[in-house]
Order: C-alpha cells, then sequence, then structure tokens
C-alpha cells in the first residue's frame, strides 16, 4: 500500500507533468526544433536534457519546501540575492506572461487541427476556462493540473510505439529528411542543453509554490523526481516516434496528431482534447506564479489583474503559434540554465556543509 507521502508526491508528480508538458511538447513542435532535426543525434540530447531536468526540477521544489516559499521570487533571493534575483525576477516575470501566450496560441491551434474549430474559439475558450479556474483554492487548482496526466500518457505510448515499430523513414536514413532551417541552433549538444534550461525555467515559479506547500521535504523532493524521471522517459519516446516519421513532422505545426491521425481518426480526436487539457494546465503553471507575484490570491486585485492578463494574452495570441515558440523558447532556456547552475552550486554546497558537520 502506499503511505500517505507515497500519495502526496504522486500528487505532486502528477500537478508537475500537467504543466511541465506543455503545447510545444505535445504538439511535438519543440521537439522539431530543439531535436528531430539534429537526426539521430536527438536520442543523445533527449537523455542529456532528462539529466538536467531530473535533477534541477528536484532541487527547485527542495527549496520551495526549505524556505517556504509563498512567490517564487523569494526563492530567487535565497539563490541569487537580492539584486540579481530581482534582476532574474523580472526576466522570468516577462517569460511567464509571454509563454501564457504561447500556450493560449497553441490550445487553439490544437482544437482546430483536431476539430476544425475556428483558431480564435479555441484560444477563446482556454482563456474562459483559466478565468474560471484560477479563482479556485490551490489545492483544487492542483488537482485539476493532474487530472489530465495520466491520460496524456496513455495517448503518447500508443502514438509513439505504433510509430516506432511501424517506422516510414529507418533509423540510417533519417539523416537524410533533416531540415537546418527549422532548428533553434546548429549545435545539437547546445540545443540538448538550452531546452534543459527551458523546462527549468518554465517550471521554476509553479513548482517553488508547489514545494513550498508539500506535507514534507521529502515529498517535495520525490514529488519532483518522479516528475522528472516521468519527462525524461516521455521526451525519448517522442523523439524515437517523431524521427521514426521525420518527413511527417517536418511538414506540419503539429505534427503529433497528424501522427495520431494516421494510425486511427478518433486517436486524432482524443489527442486533440488531451492536448487542449494539458495547455490549459500549462497555462495556469504559467499565470498562476504571474499573478500572486503581484497579488495576494483571491482578492479583488488578484481578480482584476487575472482579467485584464487574459485579455492581453488573448489579443497577442494572434501572432502565430510556431512563430512564438522559435522566437521565445530559446531564450528562456537560457534563463533556466543560470537557474540550474545556480542550483547545482548551491547543491555542492549543501553536501560539502553535510560532510563536515558529520
Amino acid at each position: 500500500m502506499f503511505s500517505k507521502h507515497n500519495k502526496a508526491a504522486i500528487g505532486i508528480a502528477l500537478a508537475y507533468l500537467s504543466f511541465i508538458v506543455g503545447a510545444g511538447f505535445t504538439t511535438g513542435q519543440e521537439l522539431v526544433q530543439f531535436y528531430i532535426n539534429h537526426g539521430n543525434y536527438a536520442y543523445i540530447g533527449a537523455i542529456i536534457t532528462g539529466i538536467i531536468v531530473t535533477f534541477g526540477t528536484r532541487q527547485i521544489s527542495k527549496v520551495g519546501y526549505r524556505i517556504d516559499a509563498e512567490t517564487y521570487d523569494m526563492s530567487l533571493h535565497s539563490l541569487f540575492g537580492k539584486k540579481i534575483g530581482t534582476i532574474l525576477d523580472y526576466v522570468i516575470i516577462f517569460f511567464l506572461f509571454g509563454i501564457t501566450v504561447i500556450m493560449i496560441a497553441g490550445g487553439g491551434s490544437a482544437l482546430y487541427q483536431g476539430f476544425g474549430v475556428p483558431k480564435w474559439i479555441g484560444s477563446l475558450a482556454i482563456v474562459i476556462l483559466l478565468f474560471i479556474v484560477l479563482q479556485l483554492r490551490f489545492n483544487k487548482i492542483l488537482s485539476v493540473l493532474g487530472f489530465v496526466t495520466p491520460f496524456l500518457v496513455i495517448v503518447v505510448l500508443v502514438i509513439v510505439g505504433y510509430n516506432i515499430i511501424n517506422p516510414s523513414i529507418p533509423f540510417d536514413q533519417v539523416h537524410k529528411y533533416t531540415d537546418s532551417s527549422k532548428v533553434s541552433t546548429h549545435y545539437w549538444w547546445w540545443d540538448a542543453i538550452d531546452y534543459g534550461g527551458l523546462i527549468i525555467a518554465n517550471s521554476f515559479s509553479f513548482l517553488t509554490i508547489v514545494g513550498s506547500e508539500a506535507m514534507s521535504h521529502k515529498t517535495a523532493r520525490r514529488g519532483a523526481y518522479i516528475g522528472g524521471f516521468v519527462f525524461s522517459f516521455l521526451l525519448l519516446l517522442m523523439a524515437a516516434g517523431l524521427l521514426a516519421n521525420i518527413k511527417t513532422a517536418n511538414s506540419v505545426d503539429i505534427p503529433t496528431l497528424l501522427l495520431a491521425e494516421e494510425i486511427h481518426p478518433w486517436l486524432s480526436i482524443l489527442m486533440s482534447a488531451v492536448m487542449f487539457g494539458v495547455i490549459f494546465n500549462s497555462c495556469i503553471g504559467m499565470l498562476y506564479p504571474f499573478l500572486t507575484r503581484f497579488t495576494e490570491h483571491k482578492t479583488m486585485k488578484y481578480f482584476i489583474l487575472l482579467t485584464i492578463s487574459l485579455i492581453v494574452s488573448y489579443a497577442l495570441s494572434f501572432v502565430g503559434f510556431v512563430q512564438l515558440v522559435n522566437f521565445v523558447f530559446p531564450l528562456f532556456g537560457i534563463v533556466g540554465l543560470i537557474i540550474a547552475v545556480a542550483l547545482l552550486i548551491r547543491w555542492i554546497y549543501n553536501k560539502r556543509v553535510e560532510k563536515k558537520l558529520m
């Protein structure tokens, strides 16, 4: 039987996965940019990213618990000091809002490709749902986040499993179909590291709060560790599935939906619904820390900022999903790498202090 702490850790892992695996990951667009068009180096890249993400997110959750961080800027000040922490705070604020716009645009694209719903209606649906859910209590918000994750894992396993078993492009022919114009940089190893930084930057604000709300240090640590491990496994599988159909992956904005449709139309419909849910969850993971950074939850100021933020995000989402991913994500990855280095230094320092005390 699961102990109370293990159940809480799994709850954290499910919530963690649901907002960390966002629009670009589930659609396959991020993976095409950061991995797939580097050919079979994508496998090594996915492993490198997995190590960075599993370590980094585990440390974020631990720091959040240790300092009982009510807002993510408390963790930044703990890691970097007041001055540098404040600079990074405002950089993260900018990107939290920017990625919210990307997620809203991604939700519109998912419903359009999956159900033929006009993009503006799909994006509007996410905005309305966000307006409702973000006024719930924090524990209820976490419950909403964790609901979609099991469906995501099952659908991804079916899609990539089928395409790995039935590849349209043989392993040794993948390099012939790569498109150098669709990579983030021309260095596969840097894109793998940068994507790890992106995930850390994406998750830092919300996972800090999740860690602080954990029932124990062990729960905070274990929940993030489980989430990081499962994310790494899904990343490797997604890379394998997309590489097996790299020609198809490079032809559309949302390759995973097309791969699902080639298996069965009903699977494409299910994937669209799951994708919409995951994108919605990612919006929560970006917006909640953004809102609580400036206001207190469930106050009139919170309500006003929530309303204004959603209206502005919806308007900016018409710039286009792919264009936003290509511009914002690589830059945010660098911010995450700065945080990852600070977390590594803190971890090494703590280990040395513990040895001296023994």
